[in-house]
């Protein structure tokens, strides 16, 4: 996050830096758009089944009146969206407490392999997975770093306290959080996560399902925001309200569907965000680091459309088709991960390491297309309201 702090820019335009500002359009267009209508999608179905399982209304009333509040939150935008996750903050951590006693003190336990099963090829590959996904879900908020830390003071006390505040907030509630979820399904008779927390909270439920309920919006007036901002990015010719709307309707549309089988759905959609996310990040931080761009006197390169493709976009592109022999997941594993199943699932680190050799073999050349022609005016490099239009 800090690295778009230090040039003032949202990451989808700071990605034109490595990738080209046409060559950017492909990853934002799959991870940026992808990843704001699914995770969108994936938090109205638990927020949906949550209120539908407290009040006994049909799971498209709940889902739908979830989306229409974040649709209206997301287009009022930046200060109400804070406004609410202020609040939001001091009335979830409190429920969250109360679900993690519950759950221990009711029975929770945690997963037991049975080395004896058939079958059991060892734990190796599982822990690996396991921390893939809990690192999948960090990465894929990633290409919404500083849409909105990007306008607060630029001071060293400011920039000191945003990287802790993030860090630890990122690794204290994924650690607290995923552990939890383990404790519940652990105790688990039903494979419904929502049905699962209700029957471990027993008499506690009702502030446990209202606790997933509320994180819901918590979670999507950032994914529904930030989706726009990165339509936006690609020049398609709408307002941020109209892509807010476009997306909250995809969204409820793909809970519909994923109301059924949600685990199994959602694993598929971790696995492909992840896959193409971590080479996208790998080049970003690189390119921050070592190719120059975090000088700021290069912003105006990000606006510049003759520079349209970057060896940052073969980075990528190259990244994502090594690690594809590594895929597992149940629309596709690769020959590798057929061959040896008890390695786990390594795609997203293999992808991450590919991304970054060829980027490293190809940072010092020149840029890859740059066309003839005026180039765009760089006026927008100290003006947030232009950037989030941009």
């Amino acid at each position: 996050m800090l690295t778009h702090d230090a040039l003032g820019v949202p990451q989808q335009i700071q990605a034109r830096g490595s990738l080209g500002f046409f060559g950017n359009f492909l990853p934002v267009a799959y991870i940026n758009v992808f990843a704001g209508i699914g995770w969108a999608a994936v938090t109205v179905i638990l927020g949906g089944k949550a209120f539908a399982e407290l009040t006994h209304l049909p799971f498209w009333l709940c889902a739908g009146a979830l989306t229409a509040i974040q649709l209206v939150v997301a287009i009022y935008g930046y200060n109400m969206i804070n406004y609410l996750q202020k609040i939001l903050t001091y009335v979830l951590t409190p429920l969250f407490l109360l679900i993690t006693v519950v759950a221990v003190v009711r029975g929770g336990r945690l997963f037991h392999a049975d080395s004896h099963a058939s079958g059991y090829i060892g734990s190796t590959g599982g822990w690996i997975t396991f921390g893939g996904w809990f690192l999948s879900f960090l990465v894929a908020w990633a290409p919404f770093a500083s849409d909105y830390s990007r306008y607060l003071p630029d001071t060293p006390e400011v920039v000191t306290r945003t990287a802790w505040y993030t860090g630890l907030g990122n690794f204290v509630t994924i650690c607290w959080l995923g552990i939890l979820g383990v404790v519940v399904g652990g105790s688990a008779t039903s494979s419904d996560s929502i049905t699962a927390l209700h029957e471990l909270a027993g008499p506690f439920a009702i502030p446990a399902l209202i606790a997933v309920g509320l994180s819901a919006l918590a979670q999507n007036f950032l994914n529904v925001y930030g989706g726009a901002i990165s339509v936006q990015t690609l020049k398609v010719p709408v307002s941020r309200s109209q892509a807010v709307t476009v997306i909250c309707l995809l969204a409820y549309a793909i809970s519909l569907w994923g109301a059924s089988g949600t685990e199994d759905k959602f694993k598929v959609f971790l696995n492909l965000t992840a896959y193409f996310i971590a080479p996208f990040a790998a080049v970003l931080l690189f390119d921050f680091y070592l190719g120059g761009r975090s000088d700021p006197s290069r912003v105006d390169e990000l606006y510049d459309r003759r520079r349209v493709l970057g060896w940052g976009f073969v980075a990528w592109v190259g990244g994502v088709a090594a690690s594809v022999p590594f895929w597992q997941s149940s629309f596709y594993t690769g020959p590798f991960s057929k061959a040896y199943p008890g390695a786990g699932d390594l795609s997203m680190f293999v992808a991450a390491g590919a991304g970054t050799v060829l980027y490293l073999l190809t940072y010092r050349l020149k840029p890859l297309w740059v066309r003839d022609g005026a180039t765009s005016p760089g006026t927008h490099a100290h003006n947030p309201t232009a950037l989030t239009e941009s």
